[in-house]
C-alpha cells in the first residue's frame, strides 16, 4: 500500500460545541470523548494503516502549530496550511494536490479530524477496500448505516451492486442528497437505499484533480499554480471560490460508488452527540473536565462539562459548560442551537468569547 495516503481535514471551527471549542481552540484539538484530543484520536487510528509520511493534514496556518505538536511523529512538511478558510473544497483540493506534486499515483482517503469511529478496525478494512476499487478508477465514499431518520446529515442513494469484499459491499451511487426534512428521511432510512454522508472519500489523485478540472476550472487552476509554485499561495489564495467539497466535485463526480459500513460513527457535531457517545442511557448523567464528581441530585441526563464543582438539583435532560469565561446552560433537545448563541455574540461584537 505504498502508494495509500490520508488527508485529514482539521480546520473546521466546531461552534455548536461552544464554548469550550473556540476559533484558536477548536473541537479537533479538545480531549471530548477521552483523554487524546479528537484530533489525536484520527491520526492514532491511521498509525496500524499508514506510516507517518505518508499522513498528511490540511488546517488553517494558526493552528497547525498546535496540532504538530500533539503528534510530533507526523513530519512538519505534510501540515499543508491555508493561508485562510475557504471551506472544504478549496481545502481537500490543496491537500491533494500538494500530495499529487510528491507522488503523481497517490491514492487518497480524503478524512475528517473530529468524528468519532468506536470499531477502528472495521473502519481501517473499510479503508482498504475502497482503496481497491480506487486503483479501478472509482471515486469512493463509506456511506454510514443510518441508526434513525436524522435531518442534519447528508444522505448518498445506492444504486446497483457491483461488488463484494469480505464483509463489504460495494454500490454505485445514484446521488447525494443534502440535509431532507423529517418526512423525507423516514422514507429514506425506511427504503434501506441510502447511506449517511460522512465525508469520507477515497480515490487516485489524478481522479480528484480530473474533476476539479472538469467541475470547478478557475479552482483548479490557481490549486495546480499554488501546489507546483508553493510560494504563490499566500498571494492567490483569496481569489479562490469558497466551496463545500461536497458540491464542488463530488455531486458531479463521475464513477462514484458507496460502501455502506457500520462502524459506530459519529461526527461528534452537538453537545447532545456528545452525550449519546459518552453516557449508558438517557437516564445517566455525564461529566467531563478535571472535576467529575459533580453533586447531582433528582439529576437524570445531563451533560456537565467544567473544571469545577458543579451542583444539580432536580434538573433533566441539561447541557451545562462552565469555562473561565462562559457558563452555558440549555436542554439536550436545543444543544443544535449552540450557534445561534454564537452568531448573537459576533453581532453585539463579543469576539474574546468566540
Amino acid at each position: 500500500m505504498s502508494d495509500f495516503y490520508a488527508l485529514i481535514m482539521a480546520g473546521g471551527g466546531g461552534t455548536r460545541l461552544w464554548p469550550l471549542s473556540r476559533k484558536q481552540r477548536p473541537k479537533q484539538m479538545l480531549p471530548l470523548t477521552e483523554e487524546r484530543t479528537m484530533f489525536q484520536i484520527t491520526v492514532g487510528r491511521l498509525k496500524e494503516l499508514l506510516p507517518p509520511e505518508r499522513i498528511f493534514v490540511v488546517t488553517g496556518a494558526g493552528m497547525s502549530e498546535a496540532l504538530h505538536a500533539s503528534t510530533d511523529y507526523l513530519p512538519i512538511e505534510n501540515f499543508v496550511r491555508e493561508p485562510s478558510g475557504r471551506d472544504s473544497g478549496p481545502a481537500a483540493g490543496l491537500g491533494v494536490y500538494t500530495i499529487a506534486q510528491k507522488d503523481p499515483d497517490a491514492i487518497i482517503a480524503i478524512l475528517s479530524a473530529d468524528h468519532h469511529i468506536a470499531n477502528e478496525e472495521r473502519f481501517r478494512q473499510s479503508l482498504q477496500t475502497a482503496k481497491t476499487y480506487a486503483q479501478q478508477d472509482y471515486i469512493v465514499t463509506l456511506g454510514i448505516t443510518p441508526s434513525f431518520p436524522a435531518t442534519g446529515f447528508g444522505y448518498i442513494q445506492r444504486g446497483e451492486k457491483i461488488g463484494e469484499q469480505g464483509i463489504f459491499e460495494i454500490y454505485r451511487s445514484q446521488r447525494f442528497v443534502e440535509k431532507p426534512d423529517p418526512a423525507t428521511a423516514e422514507v429514506f432510512v425506511a427504503s434501506g437505499l441510502y447511506s449517511w454522508n460522512a465525508g469520507m472519500f477515497i480515490m487516485k489523485a489524478s481522479r480528484a484533480i480530473e474533476e476539479f478540472a472538469r467541475q470547478q476550472p478557475e479552482m483548479h487552476a490557481i490549486l495546480s499554480e499554488v501546489s507546483a509554485h508553493p510560494e504563490k499561495l499566500a498571494s492567490q489564495w483569496e481569489q479562490i471560490t469558497r466551496k463545500p467539497l461536497d458540491y464542488a466535485i463530488m455531486e458531479g463526480a463521475r464513477d462514484v460508488v458507496v460502501i455502506p459500513v457500520e462502524i459506530g460513527w459519529s461526527d461528534v457535531g452537538t453537545w447532545a452527540t456528545l452525550f449519546e457517545i459518552l453516557s449508558d442511557n438517557d437516564e445517566s448523567n455525564v461529566s467531563r473536565g478535571d472535576f467529575k464528581e459533580h453533586i447531582q441530585i433528582d439529576t437524570r441526563g445531563s451533560l456537565i462539562v467544567s473544571d469545577r464543582m458543579v451542583v444539580t438539583i432536580g434538573v433533566n435532560d441539561l447541557v451545562i459548560v462552565d469555562t473561565d469565561d462562559v457558563l452555558m446552560i440549555c436542554h439536550r433537545d436545543r444543544a443544535q442551537d449552540v450557534r445561534e448563541a454564537v452568531k448573537a455574540l459576533e453581532a453585539r461584537g463579543y469576539k474574546t468569547h468566540l
